[in-house]
């Protein structure tokens, strides 16, 4: 069974933001993350040094997500890497076409599926993991939930209790 630390996936998301957020998600299960901003960079990113699984936004400039699928469909070998849609177009004209596509005509032979946008972290990092064939253990589903909330608690935190918050930490050694 593979090891997450072995595991490389390439996100693909034309939204600086959107990227680093999915990027940082996985990096925090412990992926190896590659980033490109467009179907055409991680074509090129692909050709060179393939992933081991995809994450892939639907709508974007220069090559869509869309278009990318088909440019792999041309190698046998690439054409087998896993991936996962991530999307806010699932139901909209501007990707609900490509979507059904992709899904319904295998545009691909290797697994695929969707997630659309705002995705939970949980449910993206189970996505890849059951891709890639890594075993799914209570402790990442613990981690991924913790930091979700600390992150939302955060947000919503006033300085003073962000001060206080730091201050009990640091007097706990963590």
């Amino acid at each position: 069974m593979p090891q997450v630390q072995d595991i490389t996936v390439l996100v693909v998301d034309d939204e600086p933001n959107v990227r680093n957020y999915l990027a940082e998600i996985l990096r925090d299960a412990g992926f190896n993350v590659v980033t490109a901003s467009d179907g055409g960079e991680a074509l090129d990113i692909i050709r060179a040094q393939p992933p081991d699984f995809i994450s892939l936004d639907l709508v974007m400039p220069k090559k869509s997500g869309h278009k990318l699928l088909y440019e792999l469909r041309k190698d046998k070998r690439l054409s087998r890497i896993p991936f996962v849609v991530v999307t806010a177009h699932a139901q909209d004209e501007l990707g609900k076409d490509d979507l059904e596509d992709i899904m319904q005509n295998r545009v691909v032979s290797g697994p695929g599926t969707y997630l659309e946008k705002p995705i939970r972290p949980l449910d993206y990092v189970r996505c890849v993991q059951r891709a890639v064939g890594i075993e799914e253990t209570p402790d990442d589903e613990e981690r991924i939930d913790l930091k979700e909330e600390l992150q939302q608690q955060l947000s919503q935190a006033e300085p003073h209790a962000l001060r206080r918050a730091l201050a009990a930490l640091k007097k706990k050694g963590v």
